[in-house]
């Protein structure tokens, strides 16, 4: 077929379906030779090739042509050429079809090994960008009405949630964002109004040892492509209308959308790794390289991007407002965000560029941006990450509740001021974020589950083909006992005191609460702590456990109505004293009441908040002691709300027994 080509624009970037045909635009400064590819089918293997000619179809740094009589659907892909010199950053290679950074849809299969071959063509084995259009109907849905301080945050993987055949979901479905949507009513009685899904960008799958395949998808091969696998359709438009229709109806029925976004590294990894499209296109602009070329490695997966680079820069820009103005999207998590705070040298900014322009983009203004403020390389931003608009992943939360809730010394003190957000920052100087800048979490994909975190004492990795070098060896973790599962009843029995007390912690803490899909029902990965290359049953949610377990679904689910009852847990703030009448305020007590103590032995807190406004009085106390222990509580009448013991226990002259490992909370009852 013969293509009419015209001259094209350098803006926008990428392809741009218009009346007549396409606008293809691509970035590549120090190339002396582009060509588009035009393929009928996924597995074409004889593109039509059409040259840009550095005369007509070049603008400083930008390729283009405008080519006539496309349409949505029409697959693509560049040959570029250039220089190959490694120590001056280029790496083109004429042989390798490139994906568009800027495709919004990437069909295909690609061979690995191939496109890691230099001077190897890969037509035969090639990803292929998608042309598509923006174009939807909304229907006027509009995202749910909520405060960020008021999400409950469900951490979901698409394909995770409903592939395991236990889902009851027709084969067709199952795994994609149509099975999701099935599963809607779990989340709702449940509790959730947030689903922060882990990286639908198109992934390689073949990052990971052989004969695995790359799961969790943190290995993207650009930023603003939707992994063609979780949609159900066929079509590429298809694909993207499936997932506007996914995001849509979960803002019907009541749900924020937040993506896990990674932009730190790609899928090119190391000077080893396969040539799918930043490398073979502008290598010494996207990535962080030494004098001789070599990848800078933050991020532990090879390469690091160079997010400070005014190209980068723009490119991250435009691909959150593309998820946020096309796909409705109202959150991001970024990936080890301090990556983005290092120069091109790897130094960390006090005043990073892309953070800050991400933090004043306005058409990111009501979206929510959390980091995981740190990094493979050492830093840790937890604390003191850039700009009051980020909210942080608290690492330091997770940590001090596993080692506290297992019974570790000398942690009672620092737990009261993690459950409460008190954070100790500027000379000692005590300050407490609001809500909105904390996600806590005990658990995320990455580690141990909850019903492992009690259940295995060692992580059981052997599986991931790394002889067990991979994951972290630090959890803070008790088997309580027994390594792995047990027909032992106090074990077990233990075990869910356990997971009920992890829930408690950190469903009541004040903070964003943030469940780990599955951790409801007790999902195991058999001691897996980095299941990134399972796509398996060890990943996969198991709904029988729905049955199994239905006393821990049904433990979450309460301490969430509670949260959302109580305004209290969702304040903008607590506060030491009680001077302010209307405010929300804490009185800290101990064994004794009004006599907090945290000597090093202490396994122990207790507290009452209180919130006057509001009519709200809630006591609430920790025995992490392994022997019961009794608690002098404030005068008046109490009622209980929870406690992680069977048994049921009422207040006996203004005190209050409490088995050891257990979390009891009460409210006042007002006269």
């Amino acid at each position: 077929m013969k293509y009419k080509i015209r001259k094209g624009k350098p803006y926008p970037i990428g392809a741009s379906l218009e009346k007549n045909g396409v606008n293809f635009c691509i970035f590549s400064p120090y190339a002396t030779k582009v060509e588009l590819l035009l393929f009928n089918s996924k597995d074409d293997i004889n593109p039509v090739t059409i040259p840009f000619s550095e005369t007509l179809n070049k603008t400083h740094y930008y390729w283009h042509a405008f080519v006539e009589g496309i349409q949505e659907n029409q697959l693509y892909g560049y040959r570029i050429d250039g220089p190959y010199n490694k120590k001056e950053g280029n790496l083109f290679d004429h042989s390798k079809v490139l994906i568009d950074p800027y495709s919004k849809v990437i069909t295909g299969k690609s061979d690995r090994k191939i496109a890691s071959t230099y001077g190897v063509n890969n037509v035969n084995s090639c990803f292929k960008s998608a042309v598509v259009s923006d174009e939807y109907d909304w229907e006027g849905v509009k995202t749910p009405d909520f405060k960020f301080q008021e999400c409950i945050i469900y951490e979901m993987h698409v394909k995770g949630f409903t592939m395991h055949e236990s889902s009851g979901l027709d084969s067709s479905i199952r795994g994609t964002f149509k099975g999701v949507l099935e599963k809607l009513d779990y989340l709702k009685k449940l509790g959730i109004n947030t689903i922060e899904l882990l990286p639908i960008y198109s992934f390689d799958e073949q990052d990971a040892p052989p004969g695995l395949s790359n799961y969790w998808g943190y290995s993207p091969l650009n930023f603003f492509s939707l992994n063609e696998e979780f949609s159900s359709e066929e079509a590429p438009q298809d694909k993207i209308h499936d997932f506007k229709n996914f995001v849509k109806t979960l803002h019907k029925e009541g749900f924020k959308v937040v993506l896990d976004v990674v932009y730190n590294h790609t899928t090119e990894n190391d000077a080893y790794g396969p040539t799918y499209c930043f490398r073979g296109i502008a290598n010494q602009s996207y990535y962080m390289l030494d004098e001789n070329g070599n990848y800078k490695d933050y991020t532990g997966c090879g390469n690091t991007l160079n997010t400070n680079h005014s190209v980068l820069r723009r490119m991250i820009r435009h691909s959150l407002r593309y998820w946020v103005e096309e796909c409705r999207i109202d959150g991001f998590r970024f990936d080890l965000a301090s990556v983005l705070s290092r120069d091109e040298d790897g130094n960390p900014m006090q005043n990073p560029p892309i953070l800050w322009s991400i933090d004043s983009e306005p058409k990111l203004a009501n979206t929510m941006l959390i980091a995981e403020a740190w990094d493979a390389a050492g830093l840790y931003q937890t604390d003191d990450f850039a700009g009051d608009k980020w909210i942080v992943w608290n690492g330091r939360y997770r940590d001090v509740f596993r080692k506290f809730l297992k019974g570790d010394e000398g942690l009672s003190y620092i737990a009261m001021r993690k459950f409460t957000a008190l954070n100790t920052k500027d000379k000692g100087r005590y300050m407490h974020y609001t809500p909105k800048r904390l996600i806590n979490f005990i658990t995320a994909h990455d580690g141990f589950t909850m019903h492992d975190l009690c259940t295995y004492q060692e992580k059981q990795n052997y599986e991931n083909k790394e002889f067990g070098r991979d994951g972290s060896n630090e959890n803070f973790n008790w088997n309580c006992g027994v390594e792995g599962e047990t027909d032992d009843a106090h074990v077990n029995n233990l075990r869910l005191k356990f997971v009920k007390n992890y829930f408690a912690s950190l469903i009541l803490s004040h903070g964003l609460p943030m469940i780990v899909m599955g951790d409801e029902i007790r999902r195991t990965q058999k001691g897996n702590n980095n299941a990134y290359c399972q796509d398996n049953d060890i990943s996969w949610m198991n709904w029988d456990n729905l049955d199994t377990h239905k006393e821990t679904y049904d433990w979450v689910s309460k301490l969430i109505k509670i949260r959302k009852k109580f305004r209290i847990f969702s304040y903008n703030n607590y506060f030491e004293t009680y001077a302010q009448l209307h405010k929300p305020f804490i009185i800290y007590h101990g064994l004794k009441r009004n006599t907090p103590t945290w000597n090093i032995y202490d396994r122990h807190f207790a507290m009452e908040i209180i919130y006057p406004e509001k009519e709200e009085h809630l006591y609430i106390v920790f025995n992490m002691y392994w022997e019961k222990q009794t608690f002098e509580i404030p005068i008046g009448k109490w009622e209980i709300l929870i406690y992680s013991e069977k048994e049921e226990i009422t207040p006996i002259n203004n005190t209050l027994t409490i088995q050891g490992r257990s979390v009891c909370l009460m409210e006042k009852i007002m006269d």
